[in-house]
C-alpha cells in the first residue's frame, strides 16, 4: 500500500521549493553586487586616499555620506516598490546605482568623493528593505529567517569573493582602459554588472506568486493563499504608513538595528586598513592582494554561522533572544581584540565579532515582520533599515575621526562594542513581545 503524500508534496511546499531555487540565488547575486559596490571603497582607500590627499577623517566622512542619501530616500522608495512592484523598481535601482558606482572612477578629490557617495546612496535606497519586503510575499513565516540568511549570504560572500577580486583589479588595473590608477579601474569595472543585471531583473523577476509563470496554477493559488492567511492570522489588517512610522516597536527596532549595523560597516570600511596596520603593530608585511585574502577570512566563517543560527531560530520559533546573544557575542569579541598581542589572535577575535554581526541580522528581520504587513511593512521596514543604516554614516566617520585623533583603531572598536551591546539589551526587551513566545 502506498503511503499518503507527505506535507512536502503539497502544492504550497512545491511552490516554496521552486521559489527558493528560482529567486534566492538570483536575489543573492544582486545583493552581492550591491554590497560590493557599496563597500569596495574600503579597498580603494588603500591607495586612493594617498593619491587624492584624503585624510582618515575625510575618508570616513565620504564613506559614511552614502547613508545620508540612503536615509532620506529609503522609506519613499520602499513604498513605491510596494505599489508598482519589485520587477520595475528593483530594476530601476540597480541600473542607477551601477551607473553611479562606475562613475566613482572619475572622482578628483574630497568634494567629488562626497558627492558621488551621496548619489550612490540615493540611487540604491530601497534595495535591501525592498528585498526583505519582497521575501515576505513569497515565503511562509516559519522559514523566513533561513531564507533571509541565504539571501544575506551575499554580504559575507561579497567579501570572500570580492576582496581578492577588488584587490587584484587595483593591483593590475593601473593603465588599463586609460585609467591612471588601479582603484579607478576597479570602481569602473565593478559597477558594470549591476547595470546588466538590472535589465535582467525587469524580465526575470515576478512580483508575487500569482505572477510566476514557472508555478502551476495550483501552486500559485496555494502559496498565495498560505501567505495571505498567515498575514491575516498573525498580524491582522494593514496599518497606515503614519502608524507604522510612529510605532514604538518600530522605533525601538531601529535603534537595535543601528547598533548591529554599526559593527557591520566599521568592519567593512576599516578592516583592510586594520590589517594593513599590522605591519607597524606586529612587524608583518602584506601585499594588497594578501590584505584582501586575509579580510575575506572572517566573512567566510560568518557566512556559515549565520545560516546555522537562522535555522536554529526557525526551528525553535524564538527570535529576540537569538538577536541578543549574537549582538553580545560580537560586542565582547571586538572588545577582546583590542588586548590581544598577535595578528592571528586579533583576527580570531575579529572573526567572532563578524559571526555575531551576521548571525544577528537575518533573525532580526523577523521581528518587524511579526507585526507589520502591507504598506505598513513597506514603511516600517524602510524606516528601520534607513535609521539603522545611519550607523553606516556614524560608524565610519567616528572610527576615522578617532583614528586621526588617537593614531589607532582602539577607541573606534570600543565604540563598536558599546553599540552592539546596547542593541543586545534592547533586543532582549522584545522577548515578552515575541509572538512565538506567546503561543
Amino acid at each position: 500500500m502506498n503511503k499518503p503524500s507527505s506535507t512536502a508534496a503539497t502544492p504550497t511546499a512545491q511552490a516554496v521549493r521552486k521559489a527558493v531555487i528560482r529567486l534566492v540565488p538570483f536575489l543573492g547575486l544582486l545583493y552581492l553586487l550591491n554590497y560590493l559596490d557599496r563597500v569596495n571603497v574600503g579597498f580603494a582607500a588603500l591607495t586612493m586616499n594617498a593619491d587624492l590627499g584624503i585624510s582618515a577623517a575625510a575618508y570616513g566622512l565620504g564613506a559614511g555620506l552614502f547613508f545620508v542619501g540612503y536615509f532620506f530616500f529609503e522609506v519613499p522608495s520602499n513604498i513605491v516598490l510596494h505599489r508598482v512592484g519589485a520587477r520595475i523598481w528593483i530594476a530601476r535601482i540597480m541600473v542607477t546605482w551601477g551607473i553611479v558606482a562606475s562613475a566613482t572612477a572619475f572622482i578628483q578629490g574630497e568634494v567629488s568623493f562626497y558627492v558621488v557617495r551621496v548619489l550612490l546612496g540615493v540611487a540604491e535606497a530601497g534595495f535591501f528593505p525592498g528585498i526583505i519586503l519582497y521575501l515576505t510575499y513569497w515565503f511562509p513565516r516559519a522559514q523566513r529567517a533561513k531564507i533571509v540568511a541565504l539571501f544575506f549570504l551575499a554580504v559575507p560572500l561579497s567579501s570572500v569573493i570580492g576582496s581578492p577580486i577588488s584587490t587584484l583589479l587595483i593591483q593590475h588595473g593601473d593603465g588599463v582602459l586609460g585609467f591612471d590608477a588601479g582603484w579607478r579601474f576597479m570602481f569602473f569595472v565593478e559597477g558594470l554588472p549591476s547595470i546588466l543585471l538590472g535589465v535582467a531583473v525587469f524580465f526575470f523577476l515576478p512580483n508575487r506568486p500569482r505572477d510566476a509563470k514557472w508555478l502551476t496554477a495550483d501552486q500559485r493559488v496555494a502559496l498565495q493563499s498560505t501567505i495571505d492567511a498567515e498575514d491575516a492570522q498573525e498580524v491582522g489588517g494593514e496599518v497606515s504608513t503614519r502608524s507604522a512610522l510612529t510605532n514604538p516597536r518600530v522605533l525601538a527596532l531601529s535603534v537595535v538595528y543601528f547598533g548591529i549595523v554599526f559593527g557591520l560597516y566599521v568592519l567593512a570600511f576599516f578592516l583592510p586598513q586594520v590589517i594593513k596596520g599590522f605591519q607597524e603593530q606586529f612587524r608583518t608585511t602584506f601585499s594588497i592582494v594578501e590584505i584582501g585574502l586575509v579580510t575575506a577570512v572572517p566573512y567566510a566563517f560568518a557566512a556559515l554561522a549565520m545560516v546555522l543560527w537562522a535555522r536554529h531560530s526557525d526551528r525553535t520559533g524564538e527570535r529576540a533572544g537569538h538577536v541578543a546573544i549574537a549582538a553580545f557575542t560580537g560586542a565582547v569579541a571586538i572588545a577582546a581584540a583590542l588586548y590581544l598581542n598577535s595578528p592571528l589572535l586579533v583576527m580570531v577575535a575579529v572573526t567572532v565579532c563578524a559571526i555575531g554581526v551576521f548571525a544577528a541580522i537575518p533573525v532580526f528581520w523577523q521581528l518587524p515582520n511579526s507585526f507589520l504587513v502591507g504598506v505598513g511593512a513597506a514603511a516600517g521596514i524602510g524606516l528601520i533599515n534607513s535609521f539603522g543604516n545611519l550607523a553606516g554614516f556614524a560608524g565610519p566617520y567616528l572610527a576615522g575621526w578617532l583614528q586621526g585623533v588617537t593614531g589607532n583603531f582602539r577607541a573606534g572598536m570600543w565604540v563598536v562594542a558599546a553599540f552592539m551591546a546596547a542593541a543586545g539589551v534592547i533586543a532582549l526587551s522584545f522577548r515578552r513581545k515575541d509572538p512565538a513566545l506567546e503561543h
